[in-house]
């Protein structure tokens, strides 16, 4: 993900999600930090998203200082900081991808396979979509490590595929985007995800048919 305006401040990162795997299920707080985050990023007009976004950053503010150690709010906490800075855009959204890189690193640190793998795989995201030094952390070869470290915890997951063919994408890996986005549009259904699933799903297929439209070409 170089591509400053292009990508990062261009278009809201929406990052990722699934059930949780640490403790049982997550507490009604982050829960419903996940269900808003869910209707914002899918079912809300682009034009209202970053107005939110900013108010969910405070919830999920909240409920990540109220549960220090619990790797679910910290994740719903960088899942929301990086989907409001793809909405705002501009230098001022570096702030916020650097919180939430420190949101999802301290998850990992807790337990690395809390919410399937989606620390990994939304840290991921942000380490190919931000700029590079001296701007940001942007890295392309990390992305790729992390990424795939999503991929192991959660080899069929719907948001987990998704990153890595968009990574691949950006790769000009043409065949290996067009294997994960294959994937991604075929995972199976989370329980109480289906607005998310039904519009990650829809960019998914965009995305392939974007991918495979390159493959076509050549």
């Amino acid at each position: 993900m170089i591509k400053l305006e292009a990508r990062l401040f261009g278009a809201a990162m929406g990052l990722l999600i699934a059930i949780n795997a640490w403790g049982g299920e997550p507490g009604p707080a982050v829960t419903a930090v996940q269900k808003r985050w869910d209707e914002v990023m899918f079912a809300m007009p682009k034009p209202q998203r970053e107005h939110e976004l900013e108010l969910l950053a405070s919830q999920a503010g909240t409920a990540r200082t109220a549960n220090p150690r619990d790797p679910n709010a910290l994740i719903w906490e960088g899942i929301v900081l990086s989907s409001w800075a793809g909405e705002k855009g501009g230098v001022g959204a570096l702030s916020l991808v650097k919180r939430a890189r420190a949101d999802f690193e301290q998850a990992i640190a807790l337990d690395a396979t809390a919410m399937e793998g989606s620390a990994y795989t939304s840290l991921g995201s942000l380490y190919y979509q931000v700029p590079g030094w001296p701007l940001a952390f942007g890295n392309d070869d990390k992305a790729r490590e992390l990424l795939l470290k999503g991929l192991k915890i959660n080899p069929r997951g719907i948001d987990a595929n998704y990153f890595y063919g968009d990574f691949l994408r950006d790769q000009k890996d043409w065949k290996g985007a067009e294997a994960a986005l294959t994937k991604a549009v075929g995972a199976p259904q989370r329980p109480g995800r289906e607005l998310a699933d039904q519009g990650r799903r829809k960019e998914a297929q965009a995305l392939l048919g974007t991918v495979r439209q390159q493959l076509a070409g050549r």
